[in-house]
C-alpha cells in the first residue's frame, strides 16, 4: 500500500510531456494562383527535397537577356523583340507566354524553372533555352544576323525607276518559305545569315529575274539584279509621229496568244520581258493591230497606225 502511494506521488510530481506540435505543410501554388501570405506552406507527402526547395523559392527571379549580332560581335540595339515562353502548352497546344520586352537588353522576372527564349531583329530570329534559378540569371543569344540590300537595272546598266521595282525573298529549303514580300529597291532587309532565293519584279506583267544569294553574318550584302526587259508605251495615230487618239481599248498578247496586258486610254504604258508581242487597239467597232519586238534597253514607244488598215 505504501509503495503504491509513493509511486502515485512520484508520478504526480513528474512534469507531463508536451503534446506534439502540428506538422508544417506548404500549400501547392500554381503560377497563375495568388499566394496567400497568411496561409501555411504545405509540402505534400512524397515530395523530394529539390521539389520542396523549388516550391519555397517560386518567387520571380531577375533575368537579363542580351542579343548579339554575331558570336563575339556587337550587341544589337533598337528593334529587338524578346518573348519568353514556358515549356507548358495551353489548350490550343501553344506555348504559354511568360514575359516579353522591346528593350535591346531586356530585364524580366521569372519564377524558377525552364523556359524558351525567342528573340527577333528585323526578319532575323533565334531561339534558345534558359533554366531560371534563385538569384540573378543572364542569357546571351547570338542571332548570326546580316543585311541584304537589293536593286535592279536593265541589261546595259539602264536604271529602273524605284517605283517599278519590288522584291520577294524566300528560303532555299524545299518549302521555299516566304521570308519577306514586296521589299522596295535599296531597302535594307535584316535576316539570319544564309542563302536566300530572290525574285525581282520589274513592273506588273512578266518581267522577273531570280537569283540565289548568300548573306554573311555581320555584313551588308549589296546586290543588283539585271532584267532583259523594257518599258513600253502605246499610242494610236493616224500618221507616224502624230497625236495620240483618245478612248482606245488596248490589249497585248504574247506570240502564243496569251493576253498579258489590257488598258484603256490614249497613252498607256507597261513593262514587258524581252520577246515578240502583238498589240490590238480597239476604237469603237474598229480594231487595229501591230506586231512588235521588245529588246532590253531604254523605254520605247509603239505606234499603231490607223492608215495602214
Amino acid at each position: 500500500m505504501l509503495s503504491l502511494l509513493a509511486a502515485t506521488e512520484a508520478a504526480a510530481q513528474t512534469p507531463r510531456m508536451p503534446a506534439p506540435m502540428p506538422m508544417f505543410r506548404a500549400p501547392i501554388v500554381t503560377p497563375d494562383q495568388p499566394v496567400d501570405a497568411a496561409a501555411p506552406t504545405e509540402v505534400p507527402a512524397g515530395t523530394t527535397a529539390t521539389d520542396a526547395i523549388e516550391t519555397v523559392t517560386a518567387d520571380p527571379q531577375p533575368v537579363r537577356l542580351t542579343a548579339y549580332a554575331t558570336d563575339g560581335g556587337r550587341t544589337l540595339g533598337e528593334g529587338v523583340v524578346w518573348r519568353v515562353f514556358t515549356t507548358k502548352t495551353d489548350t490550343a497546344g501553344h506555348l504559354e507566354l511568360a514575359a516579353e520586352s522591346n528593350n535591346p537588353v531586356a530585364d524580366v522576372e521569372l519564377p524558377p524553372g525552364n523556359y524558351i527564349v525567342h528573340v527577333a531583329y528585323g526578319r532575323a530570329q533565334a531561339n534558345d533555352t534558359i533554366t531560371v534559378a534563385e538569384g540573378t540569371n543572364t542569357k546571351n543569344v547570338v542571332l548570326e544576323v546580316g543585311g541584304l540590300r537589293l536593286n535592279a537595272a536593265v541589261t546595259g546598266d539602264v536604271p529602273i525607276p524605284i517605283n517599278l521595282l519590288r522584291f520577294d525573298v524566300f528560303s532555299t529549303d524545299a518549302n521555299r518559305a516566304i521570308v519577306a514580300q514586296g521589299i522596295g529597291a535599296n531597302d535594307i532587309l535584316t535576316v539570319n545569315a544564309g542563302t536566300y532565293h530572290i525574285v525581282s519584279y520589274f513592273g506588273d506583267v512578266n518581267a522577273t529575274v531570280r537569283a540565289d544569294l548568300r548573306v554573311e553574318p555581320g555584313e551588308l550584302t549589296d546586290v543588283t539584279l539585271y532584267h532583259r526587259a523594257s518599258q513600253v508605251s502605246f499610242k494610236l495615230v493616224s500618221e507616224a509621229g502624230g497625236e495620240a487618239i483618245a478612248d482606245v481599248d488596248w490589249t497585248v498578247k504574247t506570240a502564243d496568244g496569251a493576253t498579258i496586258f489590257t488598258n484603256t486610254g490614249a497613252f498607256p504604258s507597261t513593262v514587258l520581258q524581252e520577246g515578240s508581242y502583238l498589240v490590238f487597239a480597239k476604237r469603237g467597232d474598229t480594231v487595229f493591230n501591230r506586231e512588235f519586238e521588245v529588246q532590253p534597253g531604254q523605254p520605247r514607244e509603239i505606234e499603231v497606225l490607223t492608215t495602214v488598215y
